[in-house]
């Protein structure tokens, strides 16, 4: 089956209300299956986050106490979207280390961005305290990365 055909069979599926497409022929067999619309998925859950809900007056004191660490250092936070990455390339030793000591301007990490590796510097000299990011970890506009003191 040409490219073109497969490409024209998945645009039907996902236009359509069909669910689930197998195709047999003489040169092999296609199967193209419509994943559920996300809002699906949260119906099971919506009856369990009832109970959360009424947990949850618990949760922000046990949270509030969590949060204090974070805030008493310098947070040093994300410029971009991107992937983080710890260190320059994968096996490579990280740029920083918890209980590290690092200067103003010294690389921390790699955020990459559209196929784009942008080194992250440290604004402020300290030790670093926490690192709050996977390597490999998708990462949001202003969201912390590293706690310095």
């Amino acid at each position: 089956m040409d490219l073109r055909k497969l490409k024209t069979l998945i645009d039907l599926v996902s236009e359509s209300n069909v669910s689930e497409l197998e195709i047999t022929e003489a040169d092999g067999k296609v199967r193209i299956v419509k994943s559920p619309p996300p809002s699906a998925h949260p119906v099971a859950p919506v009856g369990a986050a009832a109970p959360v809900a009424a947990a949850a007056p618990a949760t922000p004191q046990a949270v509030a106490p969590a949060a204090e660490p974070v805030i008493s250092g310098h947070t040093v936070k994300s410029p971009m979207v991107g992937t983080f990455y710890r260190s320059a390339s994968p096996g490579a030793k990280p740029f920083v280390e918890i209980g590290g000591q690092i200067k103003e301007g010294e690389p921390i990490c790699i955020i990459e961005a559209m196929k784009i590796m942008n080194e992250i510097e440290a604004d402020k000299s300290g030790t670093v305290t926490q690192i709050l990011c996977q390597n490999g970890q998708a990462v949001e506009f202003g969201q912390p990365l590293y706690i310095i003191e």
